[in-house]
């Protein structure tokens, strides 16, 4: 094993030629994924920074094949605006060959996916997904083999399966991923493909599922935000950092050998990684975008109120504990809807920032926070069910994970030592212990309120007010902070989670 290391670094070192040795053929695998902002950031990142990358690729000769993983038409800033179709505009400027819904395909419906894909002018491949009434949906591939030189590749696309409980696919069918793969892939290699490349919309337990499965010999891989590099002896998978700060290549040398009529295939990966900092950007790109933070900025720069303490947005902070900014705006759910209680997740933070204190929060921030435009409803809850959302919510605290709670009205205690689903060791409304049988009424978005990020037991509570009635989270959000001008909130150990016992 230490020699397959020593030499994967050799090979990484060397570089890469498009023109390869005789009986090889070099093929290059981009992957882009998880963008979802259309304009660069501190230099780095955006789309036409990603669609410089790429055309440079397909400039290079040689066999390139573009994939994006997933995510694209939300959460953007402007898809509470469009239900994403600028960003469907400015990816069919970028040479993609293999497109795979994310989970936030689905944001806005089935109805808006459909039309968003038709839009779509690159193609677009989702094995596992199908219509209703297990209909294979008109312009979506499942694989296809590519025939790159000697190379035959089967490419496999595969959607998001965790997308019902993350997002709101509605009447569309999405079926297990291995499954899946493992089908499709032994069909493909019947009809004569020699490797199997996947990309796929999958958490990494899934991708981890995916590599120990034997199924492919690449995959290309979204949806975990991170830039994360793996290879065995049978193997090799790549992720590409979330909004396209870095572009991730795969580059393999395929040789194909013909032995008493059999073809005998060996490969090997190559890894590149493209800081787009190094990157110009591409114009025409780049003018496109331009001319859509143009449309959005009348709007959305009008100054709304002043925070006068650091407000922080980063994951690390809002995936992991108590936090000003989530306080803030679960008081402005619960003064808005009147309930005694509110309920956000970290996850539905999406600025990824630190405000200042002394810093002006406009429309814009508040939209950029809160993309979704998720809706808050007001829910009947006992206590019993409440802390059963809240157990769940606390699933994987440790590992800074989206579902983390944020809330307004009640303390928790937990301690992530004890067992998942018996972590929470102390739970009150106002200044009392919360009473099982007792009934509450509970301010949270409509994305939890269905049950997402795995908040089932809220999907148990009677609905007060629903999503007709409903109002929008971020004007709720807006109204708050323009009313009172100037916000201070706090962290005030509404949270609290350790990992030693906590008193009783």
């Amino acid at each position: 094993m230490r020699v397959v290391r020593l030499l994967f670094a050799v090979l990484c070192v060397v570089g890469w030629t498009s023109a390869g040795r005789a009986g090889e053929t070099r093929i290059s695998l981009v992957l882009i994924c998880d963008i979802y902002k259309m304009s660069e950031e501190n230099g780095r990142g955006g789309l036409a920074r990603v669609a410089a990358v790429a055309k440079a690729e397909k400039a290079r000769g040689g066999h390139v094949l573009v994939a994006h993983a997933g995510d694209a038409i939300s959460p953007s800033l402007m898809s509470g605006f469009d239900k994403g179709r600028h960003m469907i505009d400015l990816l069919n400027m970028i040479p993609i060959d293999v497109f795979v819904p994310g989970n936030h395909e689905y944001d806005f419906g089935p109805d808006v996916f459909h039309e968003r894909m038709r839009e779509a002018k690159f193609p677009i491949y989702a094995a596992n997904l199908r219509e209703a009434g297990d209909k294979q949906i008109p312009g979506i591939l499942d694989a296809r083999i590519h025939d790159f030189g000697e190379a035959r590749i089967g490419v496999i696309g595969l959607t998001a399966e965790d997308s019902p409980k993350k997002s709101q696919p509605g009447r569309l069918r999405i079926g297990g991923m291995v499954d899946t793969a493992r089908a499709v892939a032994a069909r493909l290699r019947k009809e004569g493909a020699d490797l199997i490349v996947l990309v796929a919309h999958a958490n990494r337990s899934i991708d981890e599922d995916l590599m120990d499965s034997g199924i492919a010999e690449v995959i290309l891989s979204g949806d975990d935000h991170d830039l994360f590099v793996r290879q065995t002896d049978k193997v090799a998978i790549l992720e590409s950092a979330q909004d396209g700060v870095v572009v991730g290549v795969v580059d393999l040398s395929v040789k194909i050998d013909v032995v008493e009529g059999k073809r005998r295939v060996s490969w090997w990966p190559r890894f590149r990684l493209i800081d787009t900092a190094d990157v110009a950007p591409d114009p025409a790109v780049a003018a496109r975008v331009a001319a859509y933070e143009g449309e959005m900025s009348k709007e959305l720069d009008i100054v709304i109120g002043r925070t006068t303490v650091e407000l922080d947005s980063r994951n690390a902070a809002v995936r992991g504990g108590e936090t000003p900014i989530g306080n803030l705006f679960t008081d402005a759910m619960r003064a808005a809807t009147k309930a005694e209680i509110a309920l956000i997740n970290g996850g539905g933070f999406r600025g990824g920032r630190v405000y200042p204190a002394g810093s002006d929060i406009t429309r814009r921030h508040v939209l950029s926070e809160l993309p979704f435009l998720n809706k808050a409803l007001v829910l009947e809850v006992t206590g019993a069910q409440l802390k059963a959302a809240l157990e769940a919510g606390l699933t994987g605290a440790e590992n800074e994970i989206g579902r983390f709670p944020h809330v307004s009205g009640m303390t928790i205690r937990a301690d992530l030592a004890r067992p998942v689903g018996d972590r929470i060791v102390r739970l009150t409304v106002g200044d009392k212990p919360v009473d099982p049988d007792r009934k509450y009424t509970l301010s949270t978005n409509d994305f939890l309120a269905r049950g997402g990020d795995g908040y089932d037991a809220l999907t148990k509570a009677r609905v007060i007010v629903g999503p007709t009635d409903a109002g929008l989270v971020t004007n709720h959000v807006m109204a708050y902070i323009r009313d009172k001008q100037t916000v201070s909130a706090a962290i005030e150990g509404r949270v609290i989670v350790g990992r030693e016992r906590a008193p009783r």
